[in-house]
């Protein structure tokens, strides 16, 4: 069991931000930048293009409003995705409001925040989600 499959059965805390059936989303504790969050598929699947069909064809329709709530949230120019998966063996998205392309460089260090920092984040970006 991944901890990211810890995090979705409530084993682990995490900052949620929005679920349904398929997916999971909550912030990411090692952010590139504040507002940093993680979108993974409730199937346990290492590579992202191992994640059935089905899954793929909805991971951004899911996260589309989260995209746009992060937008709202924090001063950036867009909010940027990537697929990297070498962190955790479970298939992820994140999603990193930036402002130019080294925001999603993900070999400089992450920046430090504090559980209060989080929260905000989180508060933040439900308050602007349009569903």
């Amino acid at each position: 069991m991944t901890i990211f499959s810890k995090i979705i059965a409530g084993e682990i805390p995490s900052y949620k931000i929005l679920e349904n059936d398929k997916f999971f989303a909550f912030l990411d504790i090692f952010p590139l930048t504040h507002g940093h969050v993680l979108v993974i598929p409730k199937i346990e699947t290492d590579k992202f293009f191992d994640v059935p069909d089905t899954f793929l064809a909805e991971i951004l329709v899911f996260a589309k409003p989260i995209a746009k709530a992060i937008e709202k949230s924090f001063p950036c120019n867009r909010t940027g995705m990537a697929v990297v998966g070498l962190e955790v063996p479970h298939a992820h998205l994140h999603l990193v409001p930036i402002n130019n392309i080294d925001d999603l460089n993900f070999t400089r260090g992450k920046i430090k925040v504090s559980p209060e920092e989080l929260k905000i984040a989180q508060e933040k970006i439900i308050a602007n989600l349009e569903l």
